[in-house]
Order: C-alpha cells, then sequence, then structure tokens
C-alpha cells in the first residue's frame, strides 16, 4: 500500500523551489538553504519525504562550488536531520 503524505508535506514545494536553486547559479548559498529549511520544518519537523528531497538536492551540491563553511553546514543538518 503506498503512503499518502501529509497534507501539511512540503516536500512538492521543495522539489520546486530547487529548481531555481540550480538554474540561477548551480550553487546552494545560505539562504537558499535556510529557504529550504523553513519550508520542510512548517510543521516543527522534517518528514521522509521531505528528507528525500533535501537528500537529493545535497546530493547534487559539489564540494568545490561551496564555501568550506557551506560544506559544514550541510553536514551538520545531515547529521541533525538524519538526511
Amino acid at each position: 500500500m503506498v503512503e499518502m503524505p501529509k497534507e501539511n508535506s512540503s516536500y512538492l514545494e521543495m522539489a520546486y523551489s530547487s529548481v531555481n536553486v540550480f538554474s540561477d547559479d548551480g550553487k546552494l548559498d545560505e539562504s537558499e538553504l535556510n529557504f529550504l529549511l523553513g519550508l520542510a520544518l512548517k510543521d516543527g519537523e522534517i518528514d521522509d519525504d521531505e528528507k528525500r528531497v533535501l537528500k537529493n538536492i545535497f546530493d547534487q551540491i559539489k564540494d568545490d562550488s561551496i564555501s568550506v563553511l557551506m560544506q559544514d553546514r550541510l553536514k551538520a543538518v545531515r547529521e541533525k536531520y538524519s538526511i
């Protein structure tokens, strides 16, 4: 049986918004990361669908395209939310 996403899950909005991240300059900056996390945490938690979208976004980021500070931030976000 396929589980339907929660009504308040924002993973579709996150996936759509990620297109702008990569079409803009192909890099994820802090404000874009904060925006995506804000969408995911709207309901106070990051559900499995939101984690999947974030993982897909994060996996597309090349370490050499972002600062060391952003690399550390992504690592911390991945660890904190088990992404």
